[in-house]
């Protein structure tokens, strides 16, 4: 298959423009969650590159096909981050490449931080993208051309290239913290995870970051996580805060300070590594944080939590349809890692309501009346 990597702005505007067949868009082809879209592949790859950084503003603007690992050492090297800690899914659905900051965009990417700070959209400043028309638009920072009556800068986030191809994002960041600590408990069940999860989102110390990993063949014991980050006094005190409101579940086994150990257990929740080149369909759920016994009292399947019960990955024989147990308690399920037949057969994304069909559908007759842009992808 054909594949093109324009290597500006103006290049993707002009292929765009001469398309007479559907598009598969990328970034770096590391997140290939979806429908597989037919036609000639059209990668940003190539629009690479960060355009301005004021670490003063807090603010960076890269184009879209700039891999994060570059962003990330930008801002690293003046002691800064992205705020909503993107996912790398590599590991997850074994995918090569590198990881592209428009892809994260597009897919709404974010990490257990979010639970405290917010997601991907919450952050991004503005963007540039050009639209199934092949025309350049643009909406928030570094504004030129707008459309009125969209927040085209939410509106891009998530849209998966349906709308429109990212050429170029700005974002808010923020300062790396001083100091990190997580509170580790080994052994909880599911009740008393949630229980503490309750316990540590309800106080008013701040928390990071509520996760729990499960336990693996070889003996090691569940993992449940509660993380607190910020000035070294301050996060001293805010753990032995939450010592004392824990005593439902009893004091954590071990408190981690190392920077090196604490990074590697929230990369390890933040790219669900328990299931990373394990056999089985993985989904992902989102619910209310209370509902999180509904999904994870499946004692057949593996289960990450995240974002303190809401977010939750689940491992499983591609014979069980994981959406089936949030009927009547809501949320949504998305079958990340599975075959084609699976996907075929229970569909990747949570299927819409009607009104909302209708709405999404009205959008990308706006802004791809030719239906060229990953049609089908979220469909």
């Amino acid at each position: 298959m054909k594949s093109m990597v324009p290597e500006t702005e103006e290049e993707l505007s002009e292929v765009i423009a001469v398309a007479q067949a559907p598009l598969r868009i990328i970034g770096g082809g590391t997140r290939p969650v979806g429908q597989v879209v037919t036609g000639e592949t059209l990668s940003t790859a190539g629009i690479s590159g960060i355009v301005d950084y004021e670490p003063g503003a807090l603010t960076i603007v890269a184009r879209a096909g700039t891999p994060v690992a570059e962003i990330e050492a930008a801002l690293a090297g003046e002691g800064q981050r992205l705020p909503f800690e993107p996912m790398d899914h590599r590991g997850l659905l074994g995918t090569k490449g590198e990881p592209t900051i428009g892809g994260v965009v597009a897919a709404n990417v974010s990490g257990p931080r979010r639970i405290a700070v917010g997601a991907c959209r919450d952050f991004l400043l503005g963007v540039r993208f050009v639209d199934g028309m092949g025309r350049v638009l643009k909406n928030g920072g570094r504004v030129m051309k707008n459309v009125t009556g969209y927040d085209l800068v939410k509106l891009l986030a998530g849209s998966r290239g349906t709308l429109g191809v990212l050429s170029e994002v700005s974002f808010k960041v923020l300062p790396r913290p001083d100091t990190v600590a997580t509170l580790i408990w080994y052994g909880l069940g599911w009740t008393a995870a949630a229980r503490l999860f309750a316990d540590a989102l309800g106080s008013p110390y701040e928390v990071t970051g509520a996760a729990r990993l499960p336990g693996d063949n070889e003996g090691g014991q569940s993992k449940v996580l509660i993380r607190i980050e910020g000035f070294e006094k301050s996060v001293t005190y805010r753990a032995e805060q939450l010592v004392s409101v824990s005593t439902t579940v009893g004091k954590p086994d071990h408190i981690e300070t190392n920077p090196a150990q604490n990074r590697a257990l929230w990369e390890a929740v933040r790219d669900v590594a328990p299931f990373h080149g394990k056999e089985g369909a993985v989904w992902r759920s989102s619910v209310k944080p209370s509902d999180m016994i509904a999904v994870t009292g499946d004692w057949e399947a593996k289960h990450v939590a995240d974002w303190g019960g809401g977010l939750i990955w689940t491992q499983t024989d591609e014979a069980r349809d994981v959406r089936a147990r949030l009927l009547g308690i809501g949320g949504h399920a998305t079958l990340i890692r599975a075959s084609d037949a699976a996907k075929e057969r229970f569909g990747v994304f949570q299927p819409e309501p009607v009104a909302i069909q209708k709405i999404s559908q009205g959008l990308r007759d706006k802004f791809d009346p030719r239906g060229i842009l990953n049609p089908g992808l979220m469909g």
